[in-house]
């Protein structure tokens, strides 16, 4: 699936840790984007009440940036679990959706622009 080794290595990884302990029959899709979207949640509240200064900021403290860098790796671990029994190739799927966004949103002046930044995206993907 994955042609990337070391994502196709880590995506190994996480499936023999699940199998040791018994748990592909809960790493079905609803269960996997749930946990996703819990792991999400958790990194934002570590940015929830900071200024834009102090989330910039946020992996000079060393205790918040553990704490910033297990819910990205949570996050991920769950999102390449989600790719593996969905059969998606994530880096792929990355790469088709930047080359869908370079078309929707031109570099500003381009010919045909649709939209200036985040402001402009519409959610149609």
């Amino acid at each position: 699936m994955t042609e990337h080794p070391d994502l196709a290595r880590l995506q190994r990884r996480l499936a023999e840790f699940a199998a040791a302990r018994n748990w592909q029959p809960y790493h079905t899709p609803k269960n996997l984007v749930s946990a996703l979207s819990v792991e999400a949640s958790e990194l934002v509240e570590i940015f929830q009440w900071l200024t834009p200064e102090e989330s910039a900021r946020v992996m000079d403290d060393p205790d918040t940036a553990h704490r910033v860098t297990d819910e990205v790796a949570d996050v991920l671990a769950y999102l390449l679990q989600l790719c593996e029994v969905l059969g998606i190739d994530p880096l792929a799927a990355l790469a088709a959706k930047i080359d869908r966004n370079e078309h929707r949103f031109p570099v500003p002046g381009a010919e045909g622009r649709r939209g200036t930044g985040p402001e402009g995206q519409q959610s149609e993907d």
